[in-house]
């Protein structure tokens, strides 16, 4: 039985990442074999005298109980490709990377054999922006997708659009080992390159020899690769590319590739602009158009957010808190969703006890809508006003996202002790109630309590039949809480009727008729 399962299992194992188990020595390639799920396989790491290990999602499983010897390192190292300087080598027409460690004297002491797949579909998430001919530039934390995403727009570009597309490929990661590229990359043309050093000079040959009309860069990380970037662009060229860097943040303070965003600039203003702007007299300015027209923070590998137009973004950020990005995620289904906000959970501070400091009189939303926050003070009638920055605020709303980034303005805040209500999402009920929770208003009487669960009540049955459903009659200001609940559910509502009859009918989607 056991043996049947093995060679059922063996059956599976998938061609390229039987190349890679055919580069280990015969023991740990069995042990590969009998003990790995090839569709789960990331990556397998050798390092001398230590027990071998293949990684999966979420743990590390041995593949022998004794250490790795240095033949066996020698065994990897001459089964695969020729290694540059970087390190790394590859397995020719595989995604596969295979790097290695070395002592001071050069000699081989561990190997990362990370598994490379091409993944179709992943481009879909952004395929509007790719298509329209706008540069991109991709980041995100290692391993998350970028390489992946960068090769399926490739394909896609050179593919389906029938574009010039020419792909500067340093590591050969996005192509693959050997002459002959990968079929990940589709009509693609590839350039490979000798050693990084020379990548920004691979990426203006490329342009003034090959005449792309798109080219597609991993990994740009100095100042010259950033040269090489805005020369291309100048030039009319498509370029999609990848940074170090996981958020728009990173780019901002880093001397080295803030020019990818137009560079930054430190500008004395006479007194008279500075008030008028109601700035100090020293502010940071952007010094030329950004070198891309659109940043993709890839948070997972079916969410994005999506900052756009960049210029209008990255001059924004620098006269104070940062818009907030678009967010796109696909479903399981394939089926891509915008502007998608999370349930509704505010993470807020217990309501102070008696002889506590007063509340605040001045909020600042990072990352939250102005408008909502305003509204919301509005309806719940409490004194208080809306800031732009953390000068005399006595508290900060902003996003669970933003939160976990650690952006300088809300460690300046914690530093200053100020308390921090992080929302879930950027709606205004969860706007409203976030407020009432920090000012101790009663977020809802009876009437609000009873409308808004007949509206939950009716927007699980719509889920659950797809079936259109209309609810009682509500006044104007209790079918604009129900319309944002519905919103925030991801289906969609209109108002019918006549007042005092008029109601809202709730569909499963904005194409259902109402």
């Amino acid at each position: 039985m056991a043996e049947a399962r093995q060679q059922s299992r063996a059956a599976n194992w998938d061609e390229e990442v039987e190349l890679l188990a055919r580069a280990l020595p015969p023991e740990l390639a069995r042990a590969l074999h009998e003990r790995i799920d090839p569709s789960e396989l990331l990556e397998i790491v050798l390092d001398l005298g230590r027990e071998p290990a293949a990684r999966v999602p979420g743990r590390e499983i041995l593949l022998a109980d004794h250490p790795v010897s240095a033949s066996d390192l020698e065994h990897v190292a001459n089964n695969v490709g020729q290694f540059g300087d970087d390190n790394r080598a590859g397995i020719e027409r595989t995604l596969h990377r295979v790097s290695a460690i070395r002592n001071r004297s050069g000699r081989i002491v561990g190997l990362t054999m990370r598994v490379g797949r091409a993944v179709t579909g992943t481009g879909e998430i952004i395929r509007d922006i790719v298509v329209s001919g706008q540069s991109i530039l991709l980041l995100g934390r290692p391993g998350i997708g970028k390489t992946t995403m960068l090769r399926e727009c490739a394909r896609l570009l050179a593919d389906e659009l029938r574009k010039r597309v020419v792909i500067v490929d340093t590591s050969n990661e996005i192509g693959g080992d050997g002459d002959i590229p990968h079929p990940g990359i589709g009509r693609a043309r590839r350039m490979q390159v000798k050693t990084p050093l020379l990548q920004h000079a691979v990426m203006i040959e490329a342009v003034e020899n090959h005449m792309p009309e798109v080219i597609v860069i991993d990994e740009i990380g100095t100042e010259l690769e950033a040269a090489a970037a805005r020369t291309i662009a100048e030039r009319g060229v498509q370029l999609i590319a990848t940074a170090h860097g996981q958020t728009l943040e990173n780019l901002l303070v880093n001397p080295t590739l803030n020019d990818l965003l137009g560079g930054i600039q430190s500008v004395t203003l006479s007194d008279e602009e500075a008030r008028r702007r109601g700035t100090q007299k020293s502010v940071l300015e952007r010094k030329a158009p950004p070198t891309f027209d659109v940043l993709v923070e890839i948070q997972d590998r079916d969410r994005v957010a999506i900052h756009m137009p960049l210029a209008d973004v990255v001059d924004t950020a620098l006269r104070g808190p940062m818009q907030t990005p678009k967010i796109r995620v696909r479903t399981r289904e394939g089926r891509v969703i915008s502007n998608v906000d999370a349930p509704v959970v505010v993470a807020s501070e217990p309501a102070p006890a008696a002889g506590s400091p007063a509340k605040p009189l001045g909020i600042f939303p990072y990352g939250v809508s102005r408008h909502h926050v305003e509204q919301s003070i509005k309806e719940l009638d409490l004194p208080v006003r809306v800031l732009g920055n953390l000068d005399g605020a006595g508290a900060v709303l902003t996003l669970k996202n933003h939160y976990r980034r650690r952006p300088d303005s809300l460690r300046q805040a914690e530093s200053r002790g100020l308390p921090i209500h992080i929302l879930k999402s950027n709606s205004a009920s969860q706007v409203r109630d976030a407020l009432s929770r920090i000012y101790g208003v009663d977020k809802q009487d009876e009437a609000t309590t009873r409308a808004l669960a007949e509206a939950a009540a009716a927007i699980r049955q719509v889920k659950t039949t797809l079936r259109p459903v209309e609810i009682s009659p509500q006044n104007a200001y209790l079918r604009r809480l129900q319309h944002q609940l519905v919103a925030e559910n991801e289906l969609s509502a209109r108002s019918t009727g006549k007042e005092p009859q008029r109601r809202l009918r709730i569909t499963p989607s904005p194409e259902e008729p109402a």
